[in-house]
Order: C-alpha cells, then structure tokens, then sequence
C-alpha cells in the first residue's frame, strides 16, 4: 500500500473489521430471506453492530475525536476540530434485499473541512480512499475522473426521486458508492437530493482528490443536502441538464 496516514490507516483497519460482521449478516441474509425478527430488525442489528466496531477502533486510537453517525448521532469530545463521520451500511435497502451493493463510509472533517475519507464495498473487495492533496486511490491505484466531453456518451447516477433528466442514467441505492464511482471514471456524473452528511461525507474529499468538481455543500448540515458531481469538463453541460438544481 502507497504511504499514507496515521488516520487513514485506522480508518481502514476499522472499516476491515467492520465489513467482516456485514459479509456474515449478508450471506445470512440471502439464506434466510425471512427471520423471525424479520428482515428489517436484521438489517438494523447489522448497522449497529457495524457502526459499534467501527466507533470502538477509532476511539482507540483516537479517544478524543468528535463523532458524527446514522445511528448514534453527533457526539462531541474534547477535540471538537475533528469530526469521525460514520455510515455504516451505505445502501442499506440494498443489504436487506440481497442485493450486493451498498458500503461503509468513514470520513474525517477537520476544521470544518473534509480531509480525509474511505468507501469500502465489502462484498467486491473494492476500496476507494483520499486524502487532501494527496489524489484519490481505488485498491492502491490512482484513479481520475472521466476524460468524457460529449455529454450524450455519458453514463450518469441519480438517486431516488422524480427527476427525469435527458441523460443515460442509473439508480444503484447507494450514495457513497456513485461517488466512488464518479471518483474512478465508471460514472460521469452524480446528481441526488435529500442526503445526509454521513452518506456523502467520504465521497466529497475522494472526488476533489480524483479532479472532479462538486457543489459547494454546507457542512454544518447533517440532512436535506444535495450533491452535484462530476469532471470539470461536463460539470456547465450536466448542471443544464438538471432541472430546479
């Protein structure tokens, strides 16, 4: 692995130890369709057990760090600079469905400013991380963003809603990841409302690292936000695109 932080580092031995709780609770999952607490209990069981092993490693290491996550909420230390902002199971629907698409989001906010992040999609192997002024990887490799310029070749992620835009375009259910995607070139371009911080947090700083460009999101807001992300080069066409953005 490529030299990277102390933070980042324990940010990926959390989410390792997390994800092996999740591909457990998946494969039982798919067996068993119907539980007698029923899928929904299951898959709650499954955030919080994911989001407590998470929680436990960084506060081992980091017992002062501020915490904001699905689950638990904000919680603020004695370091209040810097912000762990934790999803669990990005995707959530997909995971009770047995669908093989969804990730854990870790990020750090320092000083207000997303510095460092991860998204792990446990079930492919596949890890998308940066940190600032550092670039954007996907399992050690360097990843950009598209080099696409006809907009009408692109391939696009929407999240959930009535929008309709003239765009080839796809819903996958997780936030976090159409982002990793935006990061390493699968997608061109990312739009969604109605988000909450921990679902995008990681995904920000990794697609500024990978050179692409997202709207200008207030961090001081953990919910209804929305995100618009792309390369430079479609970012003025895709925007036109999107209606009441």
């Amino acid at each position: 692995m490529k030299s990277i932080s102390a933070n980042l580092n324990i940010m990926i031995k959390a989410s390792e130890k997390a994800s092996k709780i999740l591909i457990r609770d998946f494969g039982e999952l798919e067996n068993l369709q119907v539980s007698k607490k029923g899928p929904k209990d299951f898959v709650t069981n499954a955030d919080i057990k994911a989001e407590k092993i998470i929680i436990e490693e960084l506060k081992k290491a980091r017992p002062n760090y501020s915490i904001i996550s699905e689950e638990n909420g904000v919680e603020k230390n004695k370091d209040d600079s810097n912000f762990w902002i934790i999803d669990p199971i990005d995707g959530t629907t997909n995971f009770l469905h047995g669908v093989p698409h969804f990730a854990i989001s870790i990020a750090l906010q320092s000083n207000n400013e997303m510095v460092c992040g991860l998204i792990y999609d446990p079930i492919k192997d596949e890890l998308f991380y940066a940190e600032k002024n550092h670039g954007a990887y996907f399992n050690n490799q360097r990843i950009r963003v598209s080099k696409k310029r006809d907009i009408d070749e692109c391939l696009f992620a929407i999240g959930k809603g009535k929008y309709n835009p003239d765009l080839i375009y796809r819903r996958s259910g997780s936030a976090a990841l159409d982002l990793a995607y935006v990061a390493s070139g699968r997608f061109d371009g990312y739009f969604q409302n109605n988000l909450n911080l921990w679902d995008i947090a990681a995904g920000i700083i990794i697609v500024k690292e990978a050179g692409g460009i997202i709207n200008e999101i207030d961090l001081s807001s953990l919910k209804n936000l929305k995100v618009l992300a792309s390369s430079a080069e479609i970012n003025t066409k895709f925007i036109e695109k999107i209606d009441n953005f």
